[in-house]
């Protein structure tokens, strides 16, 4: 996106979550494709509780897509394989119970928070009562720092399906410099950015992020990093060109990388490879211009690291569109035909094959024909969707479905009927999806 883009920003100020459209300069306001990114309340008690929705997001509009551009020449094709499986990947945000309902491969959940004021949070042996709004202490006070991660990288790694073991992956979606954002006084995108220059700030937020790795230490997770904030920086030109004290902040880690926000992906790339060797990590992809800019978004990928890293993610859309469509919500249509789902996969397969890595689908909305518009029961067609065009998700390098509310009352895994359970199980028992 060029120097004269500009970003409109709808997010809750109550809440922790927002959304952002990219427009041209003196339209804000206008339609466009928006991003959306949510956030888990913080888990109590002493062990983390199972997968819930995220809470208190504005929603985003979403037009109907245009064909996408050609792909640019010399990415190619991901590898047919990833992270150590040979076909697609199927999980969500759901609770326990239904996480061994079905064989599923993956679950997320967010980590979101300021980070710890102070490195002697890291070395203390239980987290304190006052320490619970970091995530690090969300488990409460007879716990260590960071069992948030230890804990639900165990019962990942331990899940079961019929009684019997069937290891799943945790996906982390790494979400925080939101909350650095509200640290430097100016809150979602422009604090954010700010955030990133100031080096006192960029400094704790580099340590957290390297207490968090060091937690997941040898698991096999996937990581998620920060939905919507690549998408301001690309509002705001070159991404070589958005300042970020990516050297004073973390010498060690990241002193040969520039000062700037892609000097920062590339950071927090090479910092899993260092501290979390077998975990896959991944941009999240946020091209809300993607029908009118592919190629700026191939071009703004490439500056941003992305072929260093293992996968990009992105979302599909943040609601149920059945929720959409109520006139209290817009009256909009986000429902899908086939037009709309080929060009979104031709997108996919597009920024796949620039960076010759796999795209992760995010937070797909669970809704399904069977549902009657009520508060957790809204309508959607992404699930059917995507389970009849499995094949063409696969040949647009797509690695994983995972499903999951964006935000309270949607629809979820534990309110669809067993649409998605009953879905995954029949896949799995057809041999599942051959990735290409």
């Amino acid at each position: 996106m060029g120097a004269t883009a500009a970003v409109a920003q709808y997010h809750d100020r109550n809440g922790a979550d927002q959304q952002r459209q990219l427009a041209p300069a003196g339209s804000i306001g206008g339609t466009g494709d928006t991003g959306s990114s949510g956030s888990s309340a913080a888990p109590t008690g002493p062990a983390a509780p199972d997968g819930s929705a995220p809470a208190n997001p504005t929603p985003s509009t979403r037009p109907t897509p245009a064909p996408p551009a050609s792909p640019a020449p010399g990415g190619g094709s991901p590898a047919k394989s990833f992270l150590g499986s040979s076909t697609l990947l199927i999980g969500g945000s759901m609770s326990d119970a239904s996480a061994s309902a079905a064989p599923f491969d993956v679950q997320y959940a967010y980590v979101h928070s300021r980070p710890a004021p102070s490195s002697d949070y890291y070395t203390a042996a239980r987290c304190q009562d006052a320490w619970s709004g970091w995530w690090g202490c969300w488990t409460g006070s007879t716990t260590a720092p960071g069992t948030y991660v230890t804990y639900k990288d165990a019962k990942a790694a331990h899940a079961t399906y019929r009684g019997k073991p069937h290891p799943q992956k945790q996906l982390w979606t790494w979400y925080s410099l939101r909350d650095l954002g509200d640290a430097a006084g100016q809150g979602d995108g422009p604090g954010e950015v700010q955030a990133i220059n100031r080096a006192d700030l960029l400094t704790r937020y580099l340590n957290d992020y390297r207490f968090f790795l060091q937690k997941i230490g040898t698991s096999h997770d996937m990581i998620d990093l920060e939905p919507d904030f690549w998408g301001y920086v690309r509002s705001l030109g070159n991404p070589h060109r958005v300042a970020a004290q990516v050297g004073a902040a973390n010498p060690t880690d990241c002193g040969s990388q520039e000062d700037s926000a892609a000097g920062l992906a590339r950071c927090l790339i090479s910092m899993a490879h260092t501290y979390a060797p077998n975990t896959g990590v991944g941009l999240h992809l946020s091209c809300f211009d993607w029908q009118q800019n592919t190629p700026q978004c191939v071009k703004d990928y490439a500056d941003l690291g992305a072929k260093d890293a293992d996968f990009l993610v992105t979302d599909v859309t943040d609601r149920d569109a059945g929720w959409y469509a109520l006139p209290a919500h817009g009256s909009r249509d986000t429902f899908w035909d086939d037009r709309k789902g080929f060009a979104a996969l031709g997108f996919y397969r597009t920024m796949a094959e620039s960076v010759g890595k796999p795209v992760v689908l995010w937070q797909i909305p669970l809704g399904n024909a069977a549902q009657n518009n009520t508060p957790d029961h809204y309508k959607d067609d992404k699930v059917d969707w995507f389970f009849s065009h499995l094949d063409q998700v696969a040949n647009a390098h797509v690695g994983a479905l995972l499903f999951g509310a964006g935000w309270q009352e949607q629809t979820t895994v534990e309110t669809d009927g067993g649409n998605l359970i009953n879905k995954t199980i029949a896949q799995h028992n057809a041999g599942g999806t051959a990735l290409k």
